[in-house]
């Protein structure tokens, strides 16, 4: 659920095709610029093509997108497709990038963030870089990462089922189809390989792709995937409702106090001493031991009181039942508290709580279906009954965590999974929940790693940043697994940051943490 500024747009229809018209008329408009010739026009079983439109687009920096400076991408053709599910009257946007003359013989679907997705720009211009044709689209839903999901609600205020079943999983799924005819009656022949590339909420994309439908691509490499989606964005909102409950919102710099303190309690668990908690699922750290002690803060001290100190250990500990029942899962100790536990203190008033977008959202328009709903009254009670109604209403649609993949093994898929285990976002804890559950379902450790292979990264922040090595090109271990038949045991990792040497390590594969290689 990344937070980056992304602009998507949107596709606009010719104001004489009515959305009733565009329901029950296809029309195909074939634009050709700069030689770039206009593909056949793709046929979906389910789904109607509304319009589709080429523009070639030159290579290097100024020849991709306005306001997107970026250099080394090859001259491209940019086909964008739009398309509707009668009688749903939605308007899905898929986009791919075609090189002209570079092209690696492979199809690169991409996934998206928060409510959006799909990040074009953002992921097509690494792909199309490489040499894949690249693909993204908007789900129909055209939300970017940083604005709410204003599509969730009819004007009566039920939630749209049907846009809903775009974002969850009906999208990529279309893509996939899309993106291969158009691949291949571009080059005159299909991709030898086709992969799906996504972080967060494309992480759960790849994920559901496995489950769902096995077929679509070789391989998957889905990122701090945002699985269990119905229990994971309650499990967001659970630090503003310990705050709301206690009436207490402490500041940035007494959050940070915490983690400080349990890095330096916790580090060297994994035999190194290097500012990072290599197994924060084994940190100890009691936050009692800072009650008393002085932070400053913004020129004034502040001393940490038992309330604080308690806010923080039912952050960590994640959200329970009101007689202590295990819901989800929390924040490990040394990932940062300022997504999910972030407060404010305006010029006149007292500090309050900002809850985390997607978790605010979620609520309020899947759960309340009252987009003003006042988060700052839900206290534990309320909280447990939204829990329940989340997992009841909607785990078959946006639950993702499906552990049955044995479709995707016979299709001779292969996936993995790198997590952040400081991930300030989506728990690591629920990758780890959902892999275990797979091993379950498909015979055990071994049988598992013939196909799905999950890395964890210790003090790597959400989907990249944080203290510790961040894998540095997973998709070329993808490729090379998948194309040539070695499964990665290790993956390469690398710290970055212009003030701090680079620190290069291979990331173990689960089930083992940490670093191959001498402490």
């Amino acid at each position: 659920m990344r937070s980056p500024l992304v602009s998507i747009g949107a596709f606009v229809l010719p104001v004489a095709l009515t959305l009733s018209a565009a329901a029950s008329v296809a029309l195909l408009v074939n634009r050709s610029g700069s030689g770039c010739p206009g593909p056949s026009r793709p046929h979906l079983p389910g789904a109607q093509v509304l319009s589709m439109s080429t523009v070639g687009r030159p290579g290097g920096p100024g020849g991709v997108a306005p306001g997107w400076p970026v250099t080394g991408v090859p001259a491209f053709c940019d086909v964008t497709i739009v398309l509707t599910h009668p009688p749903l009257g939605d308007r899905v946007r898929i986009e791919l990038w075609l090189p002209r003359t570079t092209w690696n013989g492979r199809f690169q679907a991409t996934g998206g963030g928060a409510f959006a997705a799909g990040e074009f720009e953002r992921s097509l211009v690494p792909a199309v870089r490489q040499g894949y044709a690249a693909a993204s689209t908007d789900a129909g839903v055209p939300t970017t990462p940083d604005t709410p999901p204003t599509w969730a609600l009819h004007r009566d205020r039920t939630v749209n089922e049907g846009l809903l079943a775009n974002f969850a999983y009906r999208s990529v799924h279309d893509m996939s189809r899309i993106g291969k005819q158009v691949i291949a009656g571009f080059y005159g022949r299909p991709p030898a390989y086709s992969y799906f590339t996504g972080c967060s909420t494309g992480g759960r994309q790849g994920l559901v792709e496995a489950q769902r439908y096995p077929g679509d691509f070789d391989g998957i490499l889905a990122a701090a995937p945002a699985i269990s989606w119905n229990r994971l964005t309650l499990a967001q909102l659970w630090p503003q409702v310990v705050m709301n409950e206690a009436g207490v919102y402490p500041t940035a710099c007494e959050f940070a106090a915490f983690n400080r303190a349990a890095i330096a309690a916790c580090d060297g668990g994994d035999g190194r001493i290097d500012g990072v908690i290599g197994r924060p699922d084994t940190c100890r750290f009691d936050p009692g031991r800072l009650v008393g002690t002085k932070v400053r803060c913004h020129g004034r001290t502040i001393r940490i009181s038992p309330a604080v100190a308690d806010i923080v250990r039912r952050i960590w500990s994640g959200p329970t039942t009101r007689t202590g029942g295990h819901q989800w899962y929390g924040l490990l100790p040394g990932a940062s508290f300022g997504w999910l536990a972030a407060t404010t203190k305006p010029l006149f008033g007292a500090r309050h709580g900002v809850p985390f977008p997607v978790a605010a959202d979620w609520t309020r328009y899947f759960l309340r279906q009252r987009p003003d709903f006042d988060l700052s009254t839900i206290g534990y009670a309320e909280f447990e009954r939204l829990f329940a109604e989340s997992r009841a209403r909607y785990s078959a649609v946006i639950g993702s965590d499906d552990p049955d993949l044995s479709a995707f093994r016979a299709a001779g898929g292969k996936m993995i999974t790198w997590h952040g285990l400081a991930d300030q976002a989506v728990f690591p804890q629920g990758t780890v929940d959902y892999r275990r559950h797979v091993e379950a379902a498909m015979g055990g450790t071994q049988a598992t790693d013939r196909f799905y292979r999950v890395f964890l990264a210790p003090g790597v922040s959400h989907c990249s940043g944080g203290a510790g090595p961040v894998p540095t090109d997973p998709l070329a271990a993808l490729v090379n697994w998948v194309e040539r038949g070695h499964a990665p045991d290790t993956l390469p990792a690398a710290t970055s940051g212009a003030h701090r040497p680079r620190i290069s390590r291979d990331l173990y594969r689960y089930p083992r943490i940490g670093y191959a290689g001498p402490a």
